[in-house]
């Protein structure tokens, strides 16, 4: 050590102790009750604790997702629907984190869906009977091709219809319903998807 050094910290020591003997004690520690050794948080997925609200579509654009899924893929022998499967809510998500076309072609297909039934029937689409709703419906009664239709409102009936189904038959609800009837597993089943913690 340097003599320079060395003085420095001579006279350094007197002004620490001066400004320590000025600090006010800590107050003593208070013990904290040991937890039980058994405490267990009950979880819960979120899906199952309440309704999800629809966040990418309005009111009447989702009420009119949700007519629709359950008419392209309702409860059959046992296996949910789309409703029962909650495939618009996950249609909601989905396609609010979709690139912007798929955005455009939902909310305008879903929209050109309530127009019809307003002109035709005078309610929106989520109102209409089954066989009312199936005359608005006729464009997926084509033969299938490989180009998309041309017609707008045709195009996204196309493409909702296969949404649908892959997000009912990739559902919880879906497989949990498989695997309990016993029978033959169907590909696809087991694949859901857990919402994000």
């Amino acid at each position: 050590m340097k003599r320079r050094r060395f003085f420095q910290t001579i006279v350094a020591v007197p002004a620490a102790t001066a400004l320590l003997g000025q600090q006010q004690p800590a107050a003593p520690a208070v013990p904290r009750p040991a937890a039980p050794e058994d405490t267990k948080l009950e979880t819960a997925a979120a899906d199952q604790v309440a309704e999800s609200a629809p966040d990418f579509f309005n009111t009447q654009q989702f009420a009119a997702l949700r007519k629709l899924s359950g008419l392209l893929m309702p409860a059959n022998n046992g296996t949910p629907g789309a409703l029962e499967a909650k495939a618009p809510e996950f249609l909601d998500f989905l396609i609010s984190e979709s690139p912007a076309d798929r955005q455009q072609l939902y909310k305008a297909g879903l929209e050109a869906l309530n127009a019809q039934a307003a002109a035709r029937y005078q309610k929106p689409f989520a109102d209409l009977e089954a066989p009312q709703a199936d005359a608005l419906l006729a464009a997926l009664h084509q033969p299938w091709t490989y180009a998309p239709p041309a017609d707008p409102l045709a195009h996204f009936l196309v493409v909702a219809k296969a949404d649908v189904r892959t997000a009912t038959v990739n559902s919880r609800e879906y497989n949990t319903a498989a695997s309990a009837g016993g029978g033959r597993r169907m590909g696809g089943t087991g694949l859901y998807w857990y919402p994000i913690d």
